[in-house]
């Protein structure tokens, strides 16, 4: 299957095809070992992976079970939960906990045991942010004891990455890390493997990524997972775009009470009750005007950067949006 300029080259790293593909499977485990060993830079060395189930059962058939994306165990039987979220939810933090139980509960053995525990690791990948600090992308977080500000166990971390953070271009690129994060949030979007991009592990990404070399029952599976995650896109940009309507109606109201409220104190005071009256009525109509197209124009330009950071095409942003392809080469 050949590929046109419209078209993707290389799989959108977000999608849960692609994800799994990528780093959940034995016969591109190397990428995963390569991800997790420059995202601990000389702290931790991953040597060689195990993959294991990534359903687990809760202790009882009532309970609750959890389904990982990629769960793993390394030599030293170290494990590691690798989730991508690719939209924010009210309980994310509450769920990568309760998802760290069950690596914890499933070395318990039979019979005698000391209770001594292999160190489990919990990685997000994450598409969103829920950190106001607009450099602060990289989260490590362990059990702290609160007084001495001191690590209290050490085999418990949660790692979080905040993608949309992650601004570095090609030229900025300078660890094995700062490349991978460039590599997985840009893929969908690269006809050309980056020149920065020729680490020995990054023939291997590309090769394994590009959707041209896919079986047909790849491609199925890799369209479907990219539909679902256009589907959530398309959920969450209504969302905001529902919410960017609410605060420009509020604006409004306020401003208009606010001006009404001005313009009678000044034109009692003034006594120009009739030409304050006039000039309210064409104030208020001329401005609810500029300020709905300005409205529609900004959502139409948000909408577009959005589109872009995904890989969209420039032709399809243009249909989907209503504007022209020079304005949209001006937000790239």
């Amino acid at each position: 299957m050949g590929i046109s300029d419209s078209q993707e080259r290389y799989v959108n790293f977000y999608t849960d095809f692609a994800f799994k593909k990528l780093f959940g499977t034995e016969a591109n485990k190397e990428l995963l070992i390569s991800f997790l060993n420059s995202m601990f830079d000389g702290r931790e060395e991953v040597l060689d992976l195990e993959y294991l189930n990534v359903e687990h059962l809760g202790p009882s058939a009532v309970e609750r079970k959890a389904v990982f994306d990629v769960y793993c165990r390394n030599s030293q039987g170290d494990r590691f939960l690798i989730e991508m979220q690719k939209a924010d939810q009210n309980y994310f933090k509450d769920r990568s906990i309760y998802y760290s139980t069950f690596p914890i509960q499933e070395q318990a053995v039979r019979g005698e045991w000391n209770f001594r525990l292999d160190k489990v690791y919990t990685i997000g990948i994450l598409n969103f942010t829920f950190d106001d600090d607009p450099e602060y992308f990289h989260h490590e977080v362990k059990l702290v004891d609160v007084k001495k500000k001191n690590v209290f166990y050490d085999k418990l971390t949660y790692i979080y990455l905040e993608m949309p953070k992650f601004h570095k271009s090609e030229d900025e690129l300078e660890t094995l890390f700062d490349k991978w994060l460039y590599a997985m949030k840009n893929l969908g979007r690269l006809m050309e493997r980056p020149q920065v991009l020729q680490d020995a592990v990054f023939t291997r990404l590309f090769e394994q990524a590009e959707i041209a070399k896919f079986s047909q029952t790849e491609q199925r599976g890799y369209r479907e997972s990219q539909k679902d995650f256009w589907d959530l896109f398309s959920v969450k940009e209504t969302a905001e775009m529902k919410g960017h309507a609410r605060g420009l109606e509020e604006g409004l109201a306020k401003g208009k009470a606010e001006g009404l409220e001005e313009g009678l104190a000044k034109g009692k005071a003034e006594g120009l009750e009739e030409g304050l009256a006039k000039g309210i009525a064409e104030g208020l109509e001329e401005g609810l005007a500029k300020g709905k197209a300005e409205g529609e124009r900004d959502k139409a330009y948000q909408i577009a950067k959005s589109l872009i950071s995904l890989g969209v095409q420039p032709q399809t942003i243009a249909q989907s949006t209503g504007l022209t392809l020079e304005d949209i080469s001006k937000l790239k």
